[in-house]
């Protein structure tokens, strides 16, 4: 992760498709597709001033999910890198729905 957080007030959103989140994804997070993600943020990520830690399978999607959220106005946007990076550092498990 690039900065430090607040993790007990950050949102983690999960860029990836519906069935990769459904294969693995890290507990506490939203589901918000990188595909889906400009017709989706206003309604889903309504606080643009809320911390966001968004991840994704490597942190290729999640980096330009969080480039598009910043220019946006989502100012405390970071990218977390991959699913398991962000579950070992915050001491989440993995969750498969």
């Amino acid at each position: 992760m690039q900065n430090r957080i607040d993790v007990e007030n950050c949102l983690l959103v999960d860029v990836r498709s519906p069935g990769e989140f459904a294969a693995g994804h890290v507990a506490g997070a939203i589901n918000v597709p990188l595909d889906r993600l400009t017709q989706e943020a206003a309604h889903t990520l309504p606080d643009k001033n809320r911390p966001l830690l968004v991840y994704c399978l490597s942190g290729a999607r999640s980096g330009m999910a969080v480039q598009w959220l910043q220019q946006t106005g989502y100012a405390q946007a970071i990218n977390g890198g991959g699913v398991s990076t962000v579950a070992l550092q915050l001491g989440r498990a993995v969750q498969r729905l």
